[in-house]
């Protein structure tokens, strides 16, 4: 009705005055210095001071600004790189800056991408094939448009994990879930967590996927597999991937031939191109092991990421930063408590001591057969005995994991207290445990043999480890400081005394529920 008597021309002035505002408005945005585009595009905190609350930057186009964001990093360890506004042109991940000795060396955040051997460190040390500093005055001349033309950047949008990693040890359930996913979310975790906001509105809303994970760290959109095939990141029984889709479901997955598709977009020699992501996450495994962590002590490229975290206080010692990951999968299994709410900050004591063995007699690795037989007959009867005596209930699961669904073996493991299997890849289930006063995970060892990888991811989760040789058992600070591997460690020989596992649960269960103090079991006091 406000228009209804407006003659012509008064109309066509209205609607020339609207023009002459837009166009106005746009070239002002268009031509506006860095401090304009300071206040929609969040500049990350220091290295190492990293706030806990992810701000959400208003999304900008970067075909229209002046000045390309610069690069800057949000938290680092050997290995381990969270990016704001990351560029990649013809393959070259490109730091633009005006100050290169605020970020890291090259070699500590990544390499070419090569497997790694004890012979080829110089091959894997990166060139600017790989990564190189570009001054922002260059990245404009690369890239850059004019005031008729759009800049050639376009922004691959949201949160990206990108993995560097050769597909050496993707296929392998525990180097994907238990090293690289495990070493992503404490990081990520670490980094933006806020332990003090509230769940968002979104939160509270009906949705097929209700959320788990804290909202205050960031969506994970992407996870881009630079050097692996479709099938390369993809174990044989199917837990990676198993594990993506239920912990991640929305989050989509690109491998080498989609990268080589985003390289060969770039490398047009005439005219420049570049990919932009505004958040990114850069793993790579050989530049993990240039860490002293990594590298000296654990062999575990995740202990790299947890470590900077936990020392720093981003990360709980007892596993509640990694419980919505377990809930997720415990829910899309379908069992295992809801227990990302209250989380406690002591551990508490089970009302119920679940025992399961990873039985591997139908593997490679295993026991000798009548020391398996004698095992399984010690644990029933500590069971038995337990059950007799009233009190606390105790629960024995016998799971041949190749024999039941992943389901299932979820299941077991969501509620299993004690977990004892022969080294192998089965014992990657306990990252689903949930942590109480009394977990523990008893690893099998021909006597002689060790090995950390779930001896270090254990106490990372705030449990206990035990090694057993035999009918004898060792825990931190008494295990061996480097791994060994002698003959038999493979083998379908390993030598086990059934009752001297059983005593050892035993009391070790009676220790914990009485209170009693042990050595500081956390990885993040190693002295090594």
């Amino acid at each position: 009705m406000l228009f209804k008597h407006l003659c012509r021309r008064d109309a066509v002035l209205v609607l020339f005055g609207a023009a002459c505002f837009y166009t106005f408005s746009a070239v002002s945005v268009l031509n506006a210095g860095p401090e304009y585009h300071e206040q929609i595009v969040t500049e990350p905190p220091a290295m190492q001071t990293v706030s806990p609350v992810l701000k959400q930057a208003v999304p900008v186009d970067l075909g229209l600004v002046q000045d390309f964001p610069e690069t800057s990093v949000v938290a680092h360890a050997p290995g381990w790189t969270i990016f704001r506004n990351l560029y990649m042109s013809s393959g070259s991940l490109l730091l633009v800056t005006r100050d290169p000795s605020q970020f890291p060396e090259h070699r500590m955040m990544t390499s070419t991408g090569l497997p790694g051997n004890l012979t080829n460190d110089a091959q894997r040390i990166p060139t600017p094939k790989e990564m190189a500093f570009v001054t922002p005055e260059e990245a404009k001349r690369r890239w850059g448009g004019d005031i008729n033309t759009r800049n050639r950047v376009s922004t691959v949008e949201g949160t990206t994990l990108l993995f560097n990693d050769p597909p050496q040890f993707l296929n392998h359930y525990f180097h994907f879930v238990a090293e690289l996913m495990f070493g992503s979310w404490a990081f990520l975790y670490g980094a933006f967590h806020d332990q003090t906001a509230k769940p968002s509105a979104a939160s509270t809303n009906p949705s097929f996927n209700p959320p788990l994970l804290p909202t205050s760290v960031p969506t994970i959109n992407r996870a881009i597999f630079i050097h692996s095939d479709v099938d390369g990141w993809r174990d044989g029984p199917g837990f990676n991937g198993y594990f993506m889709r239920a912990v991640f479901p929305s989050m989509t997955i690109e491998v080498a031939t989609d990268w080589i598709d985003r390289v060969n977009a770039t490398a047009n020699t005439e005219i420049g191109r570049a990919w932009h992501f505004p958040l990114v996450l850069l793993t790579d495994r050989s530049a993990a092991f240039r860490g002293s962590i990594c590298g000296a002590y654990t062999q575990r490229t995740a202990a790299e990421a947890w470590t900077v975290m936990a020392k720093a206080g981003k990360i709980d010692l007892i596993g509640n930063w990694w419980a919505g990951i377990r809930t997720s999968l415990a829910r899309y299994a379908g069992g295992g408590p809801h227990e990302d709410e209250n989380l406690p900050s002591v551990l508490q004591v089970p009302d119920t001591v679940v025992i399961t063995y990873i039985n591997r007699q139908g593997t490679r690795r295993h026991l000798r057969d009548e020391d398996n037989r004698a095992l399984i007959a010690a644990v029933e009867e500590l069971i038995a005995r337990k059950n007799r005596q009233g009190g606390k209930r105790w629960e024995f699961n016998n799971v041949h994991a190749e024999q039941i669904s992943l389901d299932e073996q979820i299941q077991f493991a969501a509620k299993t207290t004690i977990m004892l299997g022969v080294h192998g890849n089965g014992l990657t289930h306990l990252v689903f445990m949930k942590p109480t006063r009394v977990s523990a995970v008893v690893e099998m060892f021909i006597p002689g043999g060790f090995a950390r990888d779930y001896e270090w991811t254990t106490r990372s989760l705030g449990m206990t480890h035990y090694s057993v040789w035999n009918n004898e058992s060792f825990t931190h600070p008494h295990e061996p400081v480097l791994p060994d591997y002698p003959d038999g460690f493979h083998g379908p020989n390993i030598p086990l005394d059934g009752p001297f596992v059983a005593r050892l649960i035993e009391q070790h269960v009676a220790m914990k529920e009485k209170g009693v103090p042990s050595v500081d079991n956390s990885p993040v006091h190693d002295q090594h």
